[in-house]
């Protein structure tokens, strides 16, 4: 059945593919991954049979489609299959926080890390609050990266339910980085908080002189404007 659901997608890209375009994509992913050339919009325009609720696979089969879409060099399958993935974002269990940090850490950058610390991580802590504290002090000791900013972006979206004891605790496990991404992270996180607290991140910032110049400059860039 996947391999099956893999030859339909192909088919279907390769029919839709645009090679100028494809240049483009892959030069702003710094020539990181391959590219058919279909544009988002029209990629999920294309795929939205796929994506019926009639027609989507158990669970079970989504994952498995999901890890062979992670397996081709074209990046429009990652995409393809994050939209898949996220379809079952309400029903995530416990143990499917080990697909989430999987798919984190292959083929990583942050067109596909942030929409799974927003939407895929960020839910399954909604559902499995209890977890987060284990998972965020265990990828803020890791080298990767991208696991130390989806501890830092999960709870982008949670507006007024966001933990900030959890959130200065990670802030605080990822100081001192010379490294952009987390450092991005940082501010944009508390850039999105000060839409509901601006003097939280104000103080927040003044108490924290190490902050990045980057995270500084992300994190009061809705306060200066309103200002």
């Amino acid at each position: 059945m996947v391999s099956e659901y893999i030859d339909e997608l192909r088919k279907l890209f390769e029919e839709n593919k645009n090679k100028e375009i494809a240049v483009g994509q892959k030069a702003y992913l710094k020539d990181l991954f391959e590219f058919y050339g279909i544009k988002t919009p029209v990629r999920r325009e294309m795929t939205k049979p796929f994506m019926a609720k009639a027609h989507l696979p158990s669970k079970k089969e989504a994952i498995a489609i999901v890890k062979e879409c992670w397996n081709q060099p074209e990046r429009e399958f990652q995409m393809f299959g994050l939209d898949l993935i996220l379809k079952y974002s309400k029903k995530l269990d416990k143990e499917d926080i080990s697909l989430l940090e999987w798919l984190v850490t292959h083929k990583s950058w942050w067109d596909t890390v942030d929409m799974l610390a927003t939407k895929g991580v960020g839910d399954y802590f909604k559902k499995f609050p209890e977890e987060r504290l284990k998972y965020v002090e265990k990828w803020c000791a890791q080298e990767n990266i991208w696991l130390r900013r989806i501890a830092i972006l999960f709870q982008l979206k949670y507006k007024k339910d966001t933990d900030l004891e959890l959130l200065t605790n990670v802030i605080e496990k990822n100081l001192g980085s010379k490294e952009f991404f987390i450092n991005k992270a940082i501010g944009w996180m508390l850039r999105e908080y000060s839409r509901v607290d601006p003097l939280w991140v104000l103080g927040f910032v003044e108490d924290h002189p190490n902050l990045s110049n980057l995270s500084i400059k992300e994190a009061t860039r809705l306060i200066n404007a309103n200002a």
